[in-house]
């Protein structure tokens, strides 16, 4: 096992990466809070996959679990399928000690830890990630959210887990678009703050892609890492923190203006990084070999970069406006200033946004 410590003061905790980890889930719960229920979140696909197993490892260990499924999809991730877990949790009878557990990738993720951020004014909260994406990115970090239909995320709070327990072995339940998807996440790390990993997935990514059990260790661990390294130093997202959204400005513009659901989430900050990319060169803040790099880099794990020739340049903008890192009417674009750094340009001019994304289309 593999264990990356988030350390946060009161609020600091595990990260426990390894091969079974879900069926240890009991040892490593049971006791943890005082409780004597838990609240199982998952989704149908998930939940046929795992959801007996970390079961029978709790029951185990004596906690009685209320299994509560939400439908798959992230347009499935609002106030109305919170709405539903409050209503679970109430009727069982679940109190302040009773932990949610999340089992699944960063939909379920996100919208149990909302619950458990919201639910008696917050209860204990457990991460057991199951997608790539998941476990490189949304289970770390305390970010719980819900979707609005002007905006991804925006109803939302800064809520750590307990614990968090990957497996790494669920991800061969997933398909070949999953774990791209999870690789957006991945690649960003190496753009944004280690030139050294960069190197290193320029140099194995086809091992990643065939999900060779070091190659997938090694990646879950180092993105941890340096997620938390970012997330120690700016818990909640006051300064640097924000350099985690490289791409996602434009991400959650396709997300939200396509539709939740026609593209995977690392599909959309794909393309936001490699808008972010030609922004930077266009500055002057990065160099054209590296812009290169990074589209290639990509385009290598089999990820999209060209920006939807269907979505209006104009719509995917006017969203922008509603990114959750802008003030006073501006946008605030985080670019790569070169590979291992990124940053924060303030007040990006719309114009240039507009010419990047037309420069970039099918």
């Amino acid at each position: 096992m593999r264990e990356v410590v988030i350390n946060l003061g009161q609020r600091t905790y595990k990260i426990i990466i390894g091969g079974g980890a879900l069926d240890q889930a009991g040892g490593h719960v049971a006791g943890l809070f005082g409780g004597r229920k838990a609240l199982l979140v998952t989704n149908p696909t998930v939940g046929a996959l795992f959801a007996e197993r970390v079961t029978a490892s709790l029951e185990q260990a004596g906690l009685e679990i209320i299994v509560a499924e939400i439908p798959d999809g992230e347009e499935y991730k609002t106030l109305h399928s919170a709405e539903m877990l409050y209503d679970c949790a109430f009727s069982a009878g679940l109190d302040r000690r009773c932990p949610v557990l999340a089992l699944g990738g960063g939909v379920v993720g996100d919208l149990a830890g909302f619950v458990a951020a919201t639910y008696m004014r917050g209860v204990p909260f457990v991460q057991l990630p199951t997608t790539l994406l998941a476990q490189v990115d949304s289970s770390v970090g305390g970010k719980v959210a819900v979707n609005h239909p002007r905006g991804k995320n925006i109803i939302g709070a800064f809520y750590q887990p307990a614990l968090v327990l990957t497996d790494p072995a669920t991800l061969h339940t997933l398909d070949a678009g999953e774990i791209r998807s999870g690789l957006a996440e991945v690649i960003k790390y190496g753009i944004i703050s280690d030139p050294a990993f960069f190197e290193w997935l320029e140099a194995n990514i086809h091992r990643v892609l065939v999900l060779e059990p070091g190659a997938m260790a090694y990646v879950i661990e180092r993105s941890c890492l340096n997620k938390a390294r970012v997330v120690e130093a700016d818990e909640t997202e006051q300064g640097n923190r924000a350099i985690l959204n490289l791409g996602h400005t434009v991400g959650h513009a396709i997300e939200a203006i396509a539709g939740y659901g026609r593209f995977r989430h690392g599909e959309a900050v794909s393309i936001g990084t490699t808008v972010a990319a030609r922004l930077a060169a266009e500055l002057g803040m990065l160099q054209e070999s590296e812009e290169k790099r990074i589209k290639n880099l990509l385009l290598r794990a089999k990820l999209p970069v060209a920006v939807p020739k269907d979505l209006a340049t104009m719509e995917l903008v006017r969203s922008m406006y509603g990114d959750k890192k802008n003030f006073g009417g501006q946008i605030n674009y985080v670019l790569p200033a070169g590979i291992g750094k990124a940053m924060v340009y303030k007040n990006m001019p719309a114009e240039k946004i507009k010419l990047a994304l037309d420069s970039l289309r099918l």
